[in-house]
């Protein structure tokens, strides 16, 4: 007798990542089950016992083809930042019964140059690079928004240096 299957939820613990060049030319994707919705690279952990850094990585890799492992070391920086927010209605059938609040980390990706990417179909429509505070504007998340507005503290600067991100 076969059992059932027993559904496979997501974890309420997600990553953002903000990929951005020395300029602060910032990443953004269009998400394919919201035409019109454009984020950075974003995802939940696969289990409570991944990392979030693991994740960022893994998503970074899954949604855009670009290996952080293979930059220098310090492209990938974990901001210290957290976000908890109500998770959509429209994305809460993905996670258990009950489950209405989602806790993000934020990561940054400096990568040298706007590095033509390899999207995941299934989840977006289309890239773009854009000035970051243009890419705040463009985002549909008030936390997304946030985040790339941080990219002045998250480097001690006023403005971008092309020699040190």
């Amino acid at each position: 007798m076969s059992q059932a299957a027993v559904p496979t939820y997501k974890v309420p613990r997600s990553v953002l990542v903000v990929i951005h060049t020395p300029q602060w030319d910032v990443l953004l994707l269009e998400r394919a089950d919201k035409p019109g919705f454009w984020q950075s690279v974003t995802g939940s952990l696969d289990s409570l016992e991944e990392s979030t850094e693991a994740a960022a990585r893994r998503e970074v890799l899954e949604e855009t083809g670009i290996d952080a492992a293979a930059l220098p070391a310090g492209a990938l920086r974990d901001w210290g930042l957290c976000n908890e927010y109500d998770i959509y209605p429209i994305w809460r059938h993905r996670y258990a019964p009950g489950v209405t609040r989602n806790t993000e980390s934020v990561f940054g990706l400096c990568v040298p140059v706007a590095l033509p990417v390899r999207l995941a179909p299934r989840e977006h429509l289309q890239q773009m690079w854009l000035p970051w505070r243009d890419a705040a504007d463009r985002c549909f998340s008030p936390s997304n928004a946030e985040a790339i507005l941080h990219l002045p503290a998250m480097y001690g600067r006023a403005q971008p240096d092309a020699a040190h991100p």
